[in-house]
């Protein structure tokens, strides 16, 4: 018997083509899931069950008489608490929004699912304005890992890559600022992409800047290509979104990695100690790229560690989304992120500007880069999951999430596209993922690569349904 949660978006829809199934049974399924899993990992702030199957049935009845709305009509989808959704508070992990208001509008990302007639399941779980690379909240409290529920399920998009990971419908958009979908998507098993900034538009825009961006987070990499047909489109409430894309992601899959030129960074030329067990499986998968046809060559980036410029950029924005609050409503945010806006609030102007020079240098580095080579493969996280309800491991004596997490956030100072593929499990059982980094503007040698490797059988989460 075919179990509706185990599916991916692509054979739902597949299913509701051939009458297998209907968009009805896979959001009860999808509810189900996710109201089975709420208590144990805390992936959702919110359910919204009623308006779910309300259009489960719109779209059942289209399908019925074969005038499917769109690409994604029927396929259950949950959205991160960052983003906007109609009818929906969006409180952002934080006690200090008010959760009465209009909540009249889509994000661009969701107006798009809408339109394509997806069912939304809810809203997830993030920290508070998605500051941190784990997610635990004052509003929401910790949600946990799929594979064990002691560990933490990353962050900041934590509650989209459990949601994921278990059932809860097989597609969710997250938020990336320094590595909140690749994160979380390492931990819990699953792929996620960073686009190319701007790819996917974003309103309300984000005070951190030009670090966020918007990304699907999904079983695998074709339901990824096809969500990035649906969002990748422009909207004109976001100045800085790119022209729409050449051609279907979801078309340009197929083309494999026979002649690509990629680098395997496994290191970043030793600025990062990795653990034995992450090496061993990244280096498999990279070994296989090799034998589908890639010309692989161990080679690193011309880069430093941006991680202190990484800082002045963050907390100035943290600083900045937080500003309008007063002494009461200060009281009640995470204390890291308190921390971190005063830290923020104390950059200058010449600090700041300093930070994007270091950022544009970055940049100019990275696309000289990619002159010689179509990708660079790296691990996307040097750990598998730690500790729930802790910003760092313990006894690891970093002070930030981002001490361990310096895969990810230099490729949103450079805006690069970048995506976590899952291609193994340590001796835990805790999913292992590697990270796929193409030039600007070429997400489609992203989605490509990573397909050939779920194509190969290499790219397959940690094994074991999660428990």
């Amino acid at each position: 018997m075919t179990e509706l949660t185990d599916l991916t978006a692509v054979r739902l829809l597949d299913g509701y083509r051939k009458g297998e199934w209907s968009p009805v049974e896979a959001t009860r399924a999808a509810l189900e899931r996710a109201e089975a899993i709420q208590p144990e990992v805390n992936a959702f702030v919110r359910l919204t069950a009623e308006d779910a199957l309300i259009r489960a049935r719109e779209s059942e009845e289209r399908w019925r008489r074969g005038e499917p709305l769109g690409l994604l009509d029927g396929v259950p989808v949950t959205v991160k608490d960052i983003l906007l959704l109609r009818g929906a508070p969006t409180l952002r992990g934080s006690k200090a929004v008010d959760p009465a208001g209009r909540w009249d509008e889509d994000a661009p990302s969701v107006a798009r699912l809408r339109e394509h007639g997806a069912v939304f399941l809810g809203k997830t779980t993030t920290p508070e304005y998605g500051w941190k690379g784990v997610t635990d909240s004052p509003l929401s409290g910790v949600t946990r890992n799929p594979y064990d529920r002691s560990r933490t399920a990353g962050g900041s998009s934590g509650g989209s890559a459990a949601a994921v990971a278990l059932g809860a419908g097989p597609l969710s958009l997250g938020t990336d600022g320094g590595g909140s979908v690749r994160i979380p998507a390492s931990f819990c098993g699953i792929f996620a992409l960073k686009p190319t900034y701007g790819r996917v538009p974003l309103y309300p825009a984000s005070a951190f800047g030009t670090l966020a961006h918007v990304g699907p987070m999904t079983r695998d990499a074709a339901d990824a290509a096809l969500l990035m047909d649906v969002i990748g489109h422009p909207d004109s409430r976001d100045w800085s979104a790119l022209a729409p894309p050449p051609g279907s992601y979801t078309d340009g899959l197929t083309g494999g990695v026979r002649g690509l030129r990629v680098a395997y960074s496994p290191s970043l030329g030793g600025q990062v100690a990795v653990r034995p067990e992450v090496a061993r499986a990244v280096r498999r998968a990279v070994e296989r790229l090799a034998e589908l046809g890639a010309y692989v060559t161990e080679a690193d980036p011309d880069l430093t560690d941006p991680v202190d410029a990484f800082h002045t950029l963050w907390f100035s924005g943290a600083a900045r989304v937080t500003q309008h609050l007063g002494p009461q409503q200060r009281a009640l945010l995470d204390p890291g992120l308190r921390e971190i806006c005063e830290q923020g609030a104390r950059y200058s102007a010449l600090d700041y500007l300093a930070a994007v020079d270091v950022r544009m240098d970055h940049g100019r580095r990275m696309g000289r880069f990619h002159d010689t080579y179509d990708l660079l493969v790296t691990p996307t996280m040097p750990i598998t999951a730690f500790e729930a309800g802790a910003e760092v491991p313990k006894k690891s004596g970093h002070r930030r999430w981002t001490g361990w997490t310096p895969f990810t956030y230099p490729f949103n100072m450079t805006q690069q596209p970048a995506a976590s593929v899952p291609v193994g499990a340590d001796g835990d059982g805790l999913p292992i993922g590697l990270q796929l980094v193409a030039a600007r503007h070429r997400d489609d040698l992203v989605l490509r690569a990573a397909h050939a490797l779920y194509e190969a059988g290499v790219a397959s989460g940690a094994g074991p349904t999660p428990v």
